[in-house]
């Protein structure tokens, strides 16, 4: 046949990517573009477009290249994830895949950053520990654009910085810079990456300058562009938004259960502007009647459209202490979609009798209008219903009515029972307090404080707990599929370290297993650890325990298989009352809004609700970190120039080069240096979780309250140095009396060093060990203080360790 011929007969490329990949997924091996052009009947002048199609497949993570050939991801043994980098310089793969473990990553990352989407492959498998692996290609990166500091000018029109993100240890190199920008020693830019020029150096352009970092403003807009946080909507959203109308026309009202006349109320911080769930409460019999009225989004936003596509790429809102970025734009976050007060609203509705006792019982869900007869703030709502405040309540009934006083008091009684029944079947109650920043009249965070909580947010939070649980079950009960907030048991590994922990402590007096010598499920359970939390409370173990327990606990997520919420003690539980901030709370309200009988409504296959539930779970997890780095930013703002002040502080965690402590007068986080203490030498004990002074028997230990002083502030790395107090008056002053070694602990300490030099010599180290400098004897696993507490060589101070938590989200 003639080569015209032949080129005439060949079958045309595939104009989608499933032909190739189902070439290469029945494929026994990898293949080149060269064995896949035969196989396609393609000639060679076609492998530029071949070409294409792979790297688009490996772009999209369904393959990865193996030197000149493709495989696809699924028959390597290979891992996807994120990286994420610790502040010690070693790395971790956090994988897609949510039952997996984390992979440890060492320091070596193939040029991956913190946040990166990466293959890995395992090197190494371990029973007990993480599996350890390497970086094997970058997919993705998880910054198309780096917020830097200029720290000097490197020639006309570049300049050497640094990114601003202690993780990434480079510096950028600038060339071409507008010289109309300004840029300044000291000023925060955003720059995009270019090539990697050295081992440390990558090349970057200027796209903007931020300004000084020393103002508030640039601080949260450098932590929003360091975390993808989105500051304006497109242009096609902001048009649907301006066509909806300002209320809501009569016409929407039909069908639905008209609810205006009960006296429903909002409560919400004081600088709240969207309220997407309403309470009223009344008496059924002996019982209660509990309505949760909740902002009906769903029938303002279609599927599809561009305000429902921006809102499911941002995940949910974004609270910062001086701004926010809320998932939808404010003519429906703070106004058509909240519920106002005295204004019509279209609501969903949850309508749950309780028992006196604060049992559920028959619930009802229904469409419906609302109008809200007050907005209440948490401390107003205090004032009337919980310390009966007579002005307040005057006050309020004047403004709403007596009917609106009467239900807040129903309201209360209510959900003091229900709380009662929520902790007896073993719901876990984390109630740590949150930092709050206050400004001055200029913008410039002067404080950071803990954030009052009182009985008025647990009111709401019971309340929003129990209407999730029975929506949850009313779309089981209804056959429909639904996303679940989900929270799996805790790291078994992680609470038998804690309890054989309180064991050596404690001995008789610590907290006895269910059953004597050995661990059980009822060791792991809500109950038990319930019972656990309980045994400790109010003792100086409580701290400790507490912290532990948080740090064996997984982070709930998304997904549309029910295993139920192990932190609430939850068989069914879904996130449904804050469609204005959550989407995935959208997704729940379209399937209840099916229930009802609305056809219109769409019913995602598992595989969506999968996929769903893997992307607004990151996205929730990119709002926590980035709020947590604005409020550690804030901190260190703070406390710049208060060098030489003195602070009650409670050790948080330690390691074998000193300790991080919790600042509770400004809600931050310091580290303490061994180096720093010169009155002994220090053995760290792993396995009794605490710092034995040599000389002095002085013991450090997790929940031990301490006073420090402030030596040094360091924005750049997000770090707060701190020393001991030396002045021992001032320290018992304040209660942080240094405690010291028993017996048994300084036998501990001496039966680890000797049991750390025979290790020594069976493998013949043959160097005297010294308690001046980094490896050394002294400590479990072979490493020392060093002389007063020097820190090992290659290891760097500051950051938490992996795992560390500073605190739950609360659910609701």
């Amino acid at each position: 046949m003639s080569k015209k011929n032949r080129n005439a007969s060949a079958p045309p490329l595939p104009t989608d990517h499933r032909t190739l990949l189902k070439i290469m997924r029945d494929s026994k091996r990898p293949l080149s573009p060269d064995d896949i052009l035969p196989m396609l009947g393609l000639h060679r002048r076609k492998k530029g477009d071949v070409d294409d199609m792979l790297k688009d497949l490996v772009a999209q993570g369904k393959l990865i290249q193996l030197g000149r050939a493709y495989a696809p991801m699924e028959r390597v043994n290979l891992i996807t994830g994120k990286v994420q980098m610790q502040r010690s310089g070693v790395a971790f793969l956090i994988p897609d895949d949510p039952r997996r473990k984390d992979v440890f990553l060492g320091q070596d990352t193939a040029g991956a950053w913190h946040g990166d989407k990466v293959a890995v492959a395992i090197t190494r498998e371990n029973a007990r520990k993480n599996h350890e692996g390497r970086v094997v290609r970058i997919i993705e990166r998880g910054k198309r654009v780096l917020t830097v500091r200029v720290m000097r000018s490197a020639g006309p029109g570049s300049f050497l910085c640094r990114p601003t993100d202690p993780r990434m240890d480079f510096a950028v190199l600038t060339h071409g810079t507008d010289a109309a920008l300004g840029l300044k020693n000291g000023d925060i830019a955003i720059v995009a990456p270019g090539e990697q020029v050295d081992s440390a150096v990558w090349e970057g352009v200027v796209l903007s300058r931020l300004g000084p970092e020393n103002e508030a403003k640039v601080q949260e807009a450098l932590v929003k562009t360091n975390h993808g946080v989105p500051t304006s909507f497109p242009k096609a959203a902001l048009e649907e938004a301006a066509k909806l109308p300002s209320i809501p026309a009569e016409a929407d009202f039909k069908g639905r259960e008209d609810l205006r006349k009960l006296p429903f109320v909002t409560i919400d911080g004081p600088t709240a502007r969207d309220f997407d769930d309403a309470i009223f409460v009344e008496r059924k019999g002996k019982g209660y009647r509990l309505w949760v009225a909740i902002a009906d989004v769903a029938h303002y936003v279609p599927l599809g459209s561009s305000l429902d596509l921006e809102a499911y790429e941002r995940g949910n809102s974004y609270y910062f202490p001086a701004s926010v970025e809320p998932m939808f734009p404010h003519a429906l976050s703070n106004g058509l979609c909240s519920l106002n007060p005295n204004v019509p609203r279209l609501a969903v509705a949850a309508r749950l009798d309780m028992s006196e006792t604060g049992m559920p019982g028959e619930v009802r869900v229904m469409n419906a209008v609302i109008k809200s007869h007050a907005r209440l703030t948490y401390d107003r709502a205090r004032d009337v219903c919980v310390d009966k405040a007579p002005s307040a309540r005057t006050e309020l009934a004047a403004e709403a009515g007596e009917n609106v006083v009467a239900m807040l008091d129903l309201a209360e009684a209510l959900a003091r029972q229900m709380r009662e029944r929520r902790i007896e079947r073993g719901s876990l109650d984390f109630d740590l307090p949150e930092g709050e920043v206050r400004f001055d009249a200029e913008g410039n965070p002067v404080e950071v404080v803990p954030r009052e909580r009182h009985f008025a947010h647990q009111l709401i939070e019971e309340f929003m707990i129990a209407a999730n649980e029975a929506v949850s079950e009313y779309l089981q009960a209804h056959a429909l599929p639904c996303l679940y907030r989900v929270h799996a048991e805790p790291d078994r590994e992680k609470l038998e370290t804690l309890y054989t922990l309180l064991s050596r402590l404690d001995g008789e007096a610590a907290p006895k297993r269910a059953r004597a010598g050995k661990f059980s499920e009822e060791d792991f359970s809500p109950e038990g650890i319930a019972k656990l939390l309980h045994s400790v409370a109010g003792t100086e173990r409580e701290f400790l325990v507490h912290r532990m327990v948080l740090r064996a606990m997984k982070q709930a997520r998304y997904q549309p298989e029910n295993e139920g919420h192990f932190g609430l003690a939850s068989e069914s539980y879904a996130h449904f009352t804050s469609p204005i901030r959550r989407y995935a709370d959208l997704i729940v309200h379209r399937l209840v809004k099916r229930a009802l009988g609305d056809q219109h409504m769409p019913v995602p296959g598992f595989k969506k609700l999968a996929e769903m539930g893997q992307h607004l779970s990151g996205r929730e997890r990119v709002s926590q970190e980035a709020e947590r780095e604005c409020h550690k930013r804030y901190a260190c703002m703070v406390l710049r120039g208060q060098e030489g002040r003195m602070f009650k502080a409670i050790v948080s965690s330690l390691t074998d080069y000193g300790f991080w402590v919790e600042l509770p007068e400004v809600m931050a986080e310091g580290f303490i240096r061994l180096s720093t203490m010169l009155d002994d030498y220090y053995g760290y004990l792993r396995e009794r979780e605490m710092l034995l002074g040599e000389r002095t028997g002085r013991v450090i230990r997790a929940g031990q309250a301490v006073q420090a002083k402030l030596i040094g502030v360091h924005l750049d790395r997000l770090e707060i140095d701190l020393e001991l107090a030396t002045d021992s008056a001032a320290a018992n002053e304040q209660g942080a009396v240094p405690a010291r070694a028993d017996k048994r602990e300084r036998r501990a300490l001496e039966d680890s060093r000797r049991n750390d030099r025979a290790r020594d010599q069976r493998r013949g180290a043959g160097k005297a060990r010294t308690g001046a400098g980094g490896k050394g004897g002294g400590r479990p696993g072979g490493k020392t203080a060093g002389k007063a507490g020097q820190k090992p060589a290659g290891q760097k101070s500051g950051g938490r360790k992996k795992g560390e938590v500073r605190g739950t989200r609360r659910e609701g």
